[in-house]
C-alpha cells in the first residue's frame, strides 16, 4: 500500500499550523481545510454549518464546555450508497497552555526532532486525520465495489457536538473506526463521564480567631473523602475488556477563599465522573449526590449547610463494540497486514465519539496513532512511524470492507 510520508507531513504541518481550540474561528478553519483536503482527494463531500440551535434544544444534546456560535461539519464519501466503513477524526484540540513552556516555545507548528513529531494536536489527534487522509489518497485508484466515508468533526474534546451534528444530518454507515491514540490497542469500549460541580457552605471570620467560623475547605475534605470510597466501591471487579480503576473520580478544579488571612466560607469543586456501561446518567447521578447527601447527614455542620452538586458541561455515556461482533477482529486483521503485530481489544477510562456511533447502532472501535498520556501534554508528541502504521492499517480496512 503506497503511502507518502512527505504528503502526511506536509498535512499534519498545515493542520496543526490551525491552533483549532474548541469554540474558535480557527476551528471552522480547520474544517474548512479538511473539505478542501477531501476534495482534492476526489471524494464527494458535504460541508454544512451545523444548526447548532435545534441541536442543543435535542433532547439527547451531548453537552458543551465552551463557548461556540458557529460550527461546520465535513463528510466526505468515496460514491454514492451506505458507506462499509466510517473513518472519523475530530480536529478540534485542547488550549496549549503557556508556549514558553513548550520547546521551540510554539505548539502550533511542528517539529521533527528523533522521528517523532511534535506540536499540540499531533498526538489527540490530527496525527489520526492525517492517517485517515494518506489512506483515503492510497486508494484513491483502486475499483471498490462499495463506498467508504471520511467524518471530521469539532467538539469531540467538550462533549461531541460535531458527530452529534454529523448522525443527526443523516450520515451513517456499516461500521467505523476512529482514530483517537490507542498506543497499538484497538478500543472496543468506552466508559462514561460526567462533571460535577459541588458547592460547599462555610463560615468566614479572621485568621486569628478561627475556632469562632467554620473553613469551607475543612467541610469539603469529608466530601472528598466519601468520593474516595465511592470510587473504590464503583471499581471493584470491572468487567472486561476494561482495566484498572475505568471509571474514577477526580476532582480538577477547587476554588475556595479570596483573602490568606480569612477563613473561606465557600468551595467550589468541579472534576470528572465515570459512568459505567449501562449505566444511565440519571441513576448515575443518582448514586453520587446520595453519597454527598449521606456524608452530609452525618456531619453537624454540613447537615445544616448542605452541599449544592450541579452538572455542568458534556455528557459522555459509555459505550460499546456489541459483543461478538466481527468488527473489531477485522480491525485487528488489517493492523497485522500493515505489519504491526496483533493487537489487542481493551477497554478505555475515558469518553470520546465510539458511545454516539454506537448507540446510533453503528459498530465503532478505536486505533490510532499514539499514546492517550501524550495527549493534552507540554510538547505532546506522536512517532511519525505511527502515523504511517495506522495510515496503512486504514487502507487495509478500506480494502477488506469495500472490495
Amino acid at each position: 500500500m503506497d503511502i507518502d510520508v512527505d504528503l502526511i507531513r506536509r498535512d499534519l504541518a498545515q493542520l496543526v499550523n490551525i491552533p483549532s481550540t474548541g469554540g474558535s474561528d480557527a476551528e471552522i478553519a480547520a474544517q474548512r481545510w479538511c473539505a478542501a483536503t477531501l476534495t482534492g482527494l476526489g471524494l464527494d463531500v458535504d460541508q454544512w454549518r451545523l444548526d447548532l440551535d435545534a441541536l442543543r434544544s435535542d433532547p439527547d444534546y451531548p453537552g458543551e464546555e465552551v463557548e461556540r456560535e458557529e460550527a461546520w461539519g465535513v463528510v466526505g464519501t468515496s460514491g454514492p450508497g451506505t458507506p462499509a466503513l466510517i473513518l472519523n477524526g475530530h480536529v478540534d484540540v485542547v488550549p496549549s497552555g503557556d508556549p514558553d513552556t513548550w520547546t521551540g516555545s510554539d505548539p502550533w507548528h511542528v517539529r521533527e526532532i528523533d522521528d517523532r513529531w511534535f506540536g499540540r494536536g499531533v498526538c489527540d489527534m490530527k496525527g489520526g486525520v492525517v492517517a485517515i487522509i494518506a489512506a483515503a489518497r492510497a486508494v484513491s485508484d483502486l475499483p471498490l465495489t462499495r463506498p467508504f466515508a471520511v467524518h471530521t468533526v469539532v467538539g469531540e474534546e467538550d462533549g461531541g457536538i460535531g458527530t452529534f451534528g454529523t448522525l443527526r444530518r443523516g450520515h451513517t454507515g456499516d461500521a467505523c473506526i476512529i482514530a483517537e491514540p490507542t498506543a497499538g490497542q484497538v478500543v472496543a469500549a468506552n466508559a462514561g463521564s460526567l462533571t460535577f460541580r459541588i458547592e460547599v457552605q462555610g463560615r468566614a471570620t479572621h485568621g486569628s480567631m478561627r475556632s469562632t467560623g467554620h473553613s469551607a475547605i475543612t467541610a469539603f475534605e469529608l466530601v472528598h473523602r466519601a468520593l474516595a470510597e465511592l470510587e473504590d466501591v464503583r471499581n471493584t471487579a470491572p468487567p472486561e475488556p476494561f482495566g484498572f480503576l475505568p471509571w474514577p473520580i477526580s476532582v480538577g478544579i477547587l476554588h475556595a477563599g479570596d483573602w490568606a488571612s480569612t477563613v473561606p466560607d465557600q468551595l467550589v469543586a468541579e472534576g470528572r465522573y465515570g459512568v459505567m456501561p449501562g449505566e444511565s446518567f440519571a441513576d448515575a447521578k443518582a448514586v453520587f449526590e446520595r453519597t454527598v447527601a449521606r456524608v452530609a447527614s452525618s456531619d453537624t455542620w454540613l447537615s445544616a449547610h448542605p452541599p449544592v452538586v450541579t452538572w455542568p458541561g458534556g455528557h459522555f455515556a459509555a459505550g460499546r463494540l456489541p459483543e461478538g461482533d466481527p468488527f473489531g477482529d477485522q480491525v485487528a486483521t488489517a493492523v497485522v497486514a500493515s505489519g504491526q503485530p496483533l493487537p489487542p481489544l481493551v477497554g478505555a477510562p475515558y469518553g470520546s465519539d465510539l458511545r454516539q456511533y454506537a448507540a446510533a447502532g453503528i459498530p465503532t472501535v478505536q486505533y490510532g496513532p499514539g499514546d492517550i498520556a501524550d495527549a493534552h501534554a507540554v510538547d505532546e508528541a506522536v512517532d511519525i512511524a505511527d502515523v504511517v502504521a495506522c495510515a496503512i492499517a486504514y487502507a487495509e480496512l478500506i480494502v477488506a470492507r469495500c472490495s
